[in-house]
This record gives C-alpha cells, sequence and structure tokens, in this order.
C-alpha cells in the first residue's frame, strides 16, 4: 500500500486539488448562479500565496490564509457588481474577470514576476494538509446540503421568485456563493502554487474553466460527491489512456459530449436513480410478500386492484 501511494503520491494531491477547484465553480451553481468567479479566485489565491513567500518570507499556512481571503474577498465584491446579471451574461462576466486576472499577472511587474510567471514560492505542503483543506470543505458543504438549509438553496436555485414569496432573501444566497465560491478557489489556488512553487499566467486561464465544467457536468452538479467522482475520473484517467498518445483530448471530448447527452445527471445521478428503484423494488416485494401495500397506494373496498390514495381527503 504504502509503496503504491509513494508512486503514485502527485496522482492523489491532484485529485484533491481538482476537487477543490470543481467546487468553486459548482458552489454557485447550486444556488442557480453561472459564474466562472472561481476560476478567477485561484489565481488570486495562488498570486497573493506566492508573493507573501517570495517578497515577503511568510511561512505557509500564512500565506495560504492571505490568498484564500484576498480572493474570497475580491469575488465577494465581483458579485455585488454582477449580481443582476443572469445566465450567459454572468457566465461571460466572471469568464472576463478570470482573463483580467491573468492579464493583472502578467503586467504586474516584479510583484507577479509578469509574463514568465513567480518562482520559488515552495511552501511546506503535504499531502495531508491537501487532504484535510479538501475534508474541512467538504464537511461545510455537506451542512448547506442538509436539512432547512439544503432546502432553501434548492429553492433558491429551482424557483428564485417562489423562494422570495417564501421570505428568502435570494439575493444575499447568491452574494455569499460568490463569497464561498472565491474563498475555496484560493484555496485550491494557493495550495497548488506554493506545492509547485511557481506560478505563472499561463497557469490562470480558460483551460481551468474547461476542466472545472468537465468535472461537474460527467460527476454531477448537484453534490460535492459528484465533484468528488468527476475529480477522480480526469485525474486518474490519463494513466488508464497514455497508450493512445496524442488522441486523449478526442477521447475526453467524447466523454464530455455522451454524459451530456446520456446522463444529463452526471454519474452521480445515475448512480441515484439506480438506488432509488433499487429501494422501491425491494420495498414493493417486502410488502407484497408481507400482504401490504406499497406507500401512498390503498385497496378498494371490493378487493379490485390499487387506487392513489388522496392525502387530506376525509
Amino acid at each position: 500500500m504504502n509503496d503504491w501511494y509513494l508512486s503514485n503520491i502527485v496522482l492523489v494531491q491532484s485529485t484533491f486539488t481538482t476537487l477543490l477547484l470543481a467546487l468553486s465553480v459548482q458552489i454557485p451553481m447550486r444556488m442557480g448562479v453561472f459564474s466562472f468567479a472561481g476560476i478567477g479566485a485561484y489565481g488570486i489565491g495562488g498570486y497573493v500565496a506566492a508573493m507573501c513567500m517570495v517578497h515577503r518570507e511568510w511561512t505557509t499556512v500564512p500565506a495560504i490564509v492571505a490568498g484564500t481571503l484576498a480572493a474570497g474577498i475580491a469575488t465577494f465584491l465581483l458579485g455585488l457588481v454582477v449580481q443582476r446579471l443572469t445566465g450567459l451574461y454572468m457566465g461571460m462576466a466572471t469568464i472576463a474577470f478570470t482573463l483580467i486576472v491573468a492579464v493583472l499577472a502578467v503586467n504586474g511587474g516584479e510583484w507577479t514576476g509578469g509574463a514568465s510567471g513567480l518562482f520559488g514560492a515552495l511552501g511546506d505542503i503535504t499531502t495531508g494538509l491537501i487532504i484535510g483543506c479538501a475534508v474541512v470543505v467538504v464537511v461545510l458543504l455537506q451542512f448547506t446540503e442538509m436539512g432547512g438549509l439544503g432546502r432553501r438553496i434548492d429553492t433558491v436555485r429551482e424557483d428564485p421568485e417562489l423562494a422570495n414569496a417564501m421570505g428568502i432573501n435570494v439575493a444575499r444566497y447568491r452574494r455569499l456563493s460568490f463569497l464561498a465560491s472565491g474563498l475555496v478557489g484560493g484555496l485550491a489556488g494557493a495550495l497548488v502554487t506554493l506545492l509547485r512553487s511557481t506560478i505563472t499566467p499561463d497557469l490562470v486561464n480558460f483551460h481551468l474553466v474547461v476542466l472545472a465544467l468537465t468535472v461537474i457536468v460527467v460527476g454531477g452538479s448537484g453534490s460535492w460527491i459528484g465533484a468528488l467522482i468527476g475529480s477522480l475520473i480526469f485525474v486518474w484517467l490519463p494513466t488508464w489512456l497514455v497508450f493512445i498518445g496524442e488522441w486523449e483530448e478526442i477521447v475526453y471530448g467524447v466523454i464530455v459530449a455522451l454524459a451530456a447527452i446520456f446522463l444529463p445527471s452526471g454519474v452521480l445521478g445515475v448512480a441515484k436513480n439506480l438506488w432509488h428503484r433499487f429501494r422501491t423494488r425491494d420495498e414493493r416485494a417486502r410488502l407484497k410478500a408481507g400482504g401490504g401495500t406499497p406507500a401512498g397506494e390503498t385497496g378498494d373496498a371490493g378487493g379490485r386492484g390499487l387506487v392513489p390514495s388522496v392525502e387530506g381527503e376525509a
């Protein structure tokens, strides 16, 4: 087991950093916001953490915290500016934000290293630290998928007008989604930068948008579990497809296209549907063996079959 871990340590680390990157895009999507601000936050977090270490000689943890907070603040302010936009317009505005971050990095002089990037920001990043950060984020997100808070977030995404009518402050939820997206994206950028010891403007570009969307589309956008599934697939898939060489990108494209067509809810959605069918079939078999009827159905007086029961009728 130890030999396997040592030979695949880079893939293990990449799985969890990719998960954080994907979550930075998935979080606003769960609230009905088509935003890629988390990708720009990834760049901000990486550059701020690197500058803190290279120019200020900070240690690893304070540099990560600084990069995370700077990214969160920047995306929250962006959310205030673009909060009236929706759909494609929101997506384009947040992609522009990511490109602006890259342009600022190119023109940042010695602070950002210009077009060559910033080197020498080698932090004390361990696999345990990366996994620990990912687990903390996942635990916090799990609370947003449970109970009343989860139902409110689902309502904000599916029917904002109904949510407003129920007294839910939709605008506040969406602003907070920008903040959370920025914090998670900035954390991912800081971890990756201090792990690799370098960051360049080319690393903060549209390809990260494609990666995050691919992970979410294939894995599933409804939960952090979908992002984890997608991260596992697209981090480890190259090791299985190494034999196809230059055809690798075509295979990726085919996988994403097939997932979008046949798995609109991702691998997670398919797994949930199969589990629901299994549970329903098992319950029906159990009730049939015991002489009962499935929940929500009742037999008529003459035994002529089953008719739906209507809750609330006398």
